[in-house]
């Protein structure tokens, strides 16, 4: 038996067929989950349609997640769905303006910037938890968001979202701590350098993945496909014991150092 079999996963954050968030989605369904979808804005509805499609999902929703009507919309669309609940929360949302993405931080970061890249990349998560928390409280839910090495190393070019991730990583470990004893485990992955809609905000993002492909142990990146397998495993009970953690899924990159 697939090991997600009956298991129910809302996935926040696919924008195309190369987003890592569309790389989990894939795999939770692929181990036997149930995927509902949600899409930003109209521009993007019809890609996550064709992506829902695919996964054989039985809803899409449209979902802003700084504002919180929507996120309560949302979770009342997926209760008229899965009225007993769901197990599975993926967010894999981030944003800072490109302004904020280059150069050195002291020069380029901005309050406006700061503000934007908080909202979106890191109080998101504890909204979406919030509003999730009445239909996942006591099923051995499994939280899963994703950051990056950034958080903890400064990063050419990441700037403010390097700052934004390390909150993330701190928000992680509080919500786990708050939701442990009502079932509910929370774990960020951190991964490697991938070519993404989102990356290709970050000036000289071929260069980091070059440089990055070139130093990891394995000798090359990592995929959307990789990524997706371990979010898997944090999603299922396999994984029952781990909660509060970055794993860290970018080829042993975090280990080496420039020489």
């Amino acid at each position: 038996m697939s090991f997600l079999a009956n298991k129910r996963a809302l996935v926040v954050g696919v924008a195309n067929d190369r987003s890592i968030a569309w790389g989990i989605a894939k795999q939770l369904h692929a181990h036997g989950a149930e995927v509902i979808l949600t899409y930003q804005n109209d521009k993007l509805k019809s890609r996550v349609e064709a992506a829902a499609a695919e996964l054989n999902s039985p809803a899409i929703f449209p979902l802003d997640a700084t504002s919180d009507e929507q996120i309560a919309d949302c979770m009342a669309g997926i209760k008229g769905v899965w009225a007993d609940g769901f197990d599975i929360l993926v967010h894999s949302i981030a944003y800072a303006p490109k302004n904020e993405l280059e150069g050195k931080y002291i020069e380029n970061g901005t309050r406006e910037g700061f503000h934007t890249a908080m909202e979106v990349s890191v109080y998101s998560l504890t909204a979406l938890t919030k509003a999730a928390f009445p239909l996942m409280q006591g099923r051995q839910g499994s939280i899963i968001n994703l950051s990056y090495l950034g958080a903890v190393r400064a990063v050419p070019n990441y700037n403010t979202m390097g700052i934004a991730k390390a909150a993330l990583e701190a928000t992680t470990r509080y919500l786990a701590v708050d939701l442990g004893k009502d079932g509910i485990r929370v774990n960020s992955i951190s991964a490697g350098p991938i070519r993404t809609l989102a990356a290709s905000g970050i000036k000289d993002f071929r260069s980091l993945l070059d440089k990055a492909a070139e130093m990891t142990p394995t000798g090359k990146n990592v995929t959307i496909e990789e990524v997706g397998n371990t979010a898997a495993f944090l999603a299922s009970d396999l994984s029952s014991g781990i909660t509060g953690h970055v794993i860290y899924v970018d080829g042993g990159f975090n280990i080496t150092t420039a020489v």
